[in-house]
């Protein structure tokens, strides 16, 4: 009987949130790990984690600690990965990317495992992992564009406050501490660190989600238009996006409208077509009060569908509810999925 392959890891970025995401799945998912290096920047070099019950040190990420490495998830700011991505590919690994820097470069794949794991087979030693609210709308109107064509789509999203990192968390529980006291909130990190401005999100809702582009669009909802169209291969596909960060930590939501390009299409068969569709779960039962909330997905892999129904103006079009964890499907789960995909097609050597 033939052994089974294992390859050599490393984690960059491995004690941020996502990071230790990325750990934890691999152990759970029992990809085959050879070994494990994680890696950071040089302040958090030297600590320490576990890995399969075993303590690892994490070392600071260079150039020459990708020396042997078959595969390296990096999840440390795009910054990082300009810089360090591609030293890893001229030592031979391939590399998952769970930032920014390269998910609109032509020649990486931007990949949902589910949507489009062709794509795997084009990479030149990068693949991108799309954006959280990307990865679970495509991840569930992809099965619908499959089988009814897709025309338009409209997405408004109600985004968790783990998407900005561990200390935005860190300030939503202590302006909400604050609040509860009668006390002055401070604000010193959303909805962008780097902006001139910063708000409470304690109690509050704020549209804007990284910064804003010269078209009134933020940076957040341009990565959804173009990813979206990017992965399905559809350059006319209509998409629209409003982002907004809620005072939640964990799970993302999403309101959307899509227009599909076939006519008579019922909402039983959608219904039927989402109920089929890998890492999908529908949770639509109105008259149970039955739908997907971000409590519910926390920690858990699939994406969650419900509120299906039919417009009332537009016969082609139908408004959906679809919820996922962002540091599970949105991060650290798809980028596993990726290299569990690349195993089975035999592309990690």
């Amino acid at each position: 009987m033939e052994t089974q392959k294992t390859f050599n890891l490393a984690v960059v970025g491995a004690t941020g949130a996502v990071g230790k995401e990325m750990l934890k799945t691999l152990e759970r998912l029992q990809f085959p790990v050879k070994s494990i290096l994680p890696l950071s920047s040089k302040r958090s070099a030297g600590s320490k984690i576990i890995f399969q019950g075993e303590e690892v040190e994490v070392k600071e990420a260079t150039p020459e600690a990708f020396e042997g490495i078959d595969l390296a998830l990096f999840s440390a700011g795009g910054s990082v990965s300009k810089a360090l991505a591609p030293e890893a590919v001229k030592r031979g690994a391939i590399v998952v990317d769970n930032t920014s820097a390269f998910r609109m470069d032509p020649d990486v794949p931007l990949v949902v495992p589910e949507v489009n794991p062709d794509h795997l087979e084009d990479h030149n030693g990068i693949i991108s992992n799309p954006n959280c609210s990307t990865i679970q709308m495509v991840a569930a109107l992809e099965p619908v564009r499959k089988a009814f064509g897709l025309k338009k789509i409209i997405v408004s999203t109600y985004q968790a406050v783990s998407g900005a990192g561990a200390d935005a968390i860190d300030e939503m529980y202590a302006q909400s501490k604050d609040v509860i006291e009668g006390k002055a909130t401070e604000a010193n990190l959303l909805p962008v660190s780097g902006d001139k401005k910063h708000y409470q999100i304690a109690y509050n809702a704020i549209p804007q989600i990284d910064l804003f582009q010269d078209n009134g669009y933020t940076f957040e909802e341009m990565k959804m238009i173009n990813e979206t169209k990017k992965i399905t291969g559809d350059a006319d596909l209509q998409v629209a996006a409003t982002c907004v960060r809620l005072p939640i930590e964990t799970g993302h939501s999403e309101s959307v409208f899509f227009e599909v390009t076939q006519e008579g299409v019922t909402t039983e068969e959608l219904f039927s077509v989402l109920e089929k569709a890998d890492g999908v779960t529908v949770m639509d039962n109105p008259k149970e009060q039955l739908y997907p909330m971000a409590v519910d997905a926390a920690g858990k892999d699939d994406v969650f569908v419900g509120r299906i129904r039919k417009d009332l103006d537009n016969d082609k079009g139908f408004h959906c509810w679809i919820v996922s964890d962002n540091l599970l499907k949105g991060a650290a789960l798809n980028s596993v999925q990726i290299a569990q995909t690349l195993v089975k097609k035999g592309l990690l050597k």
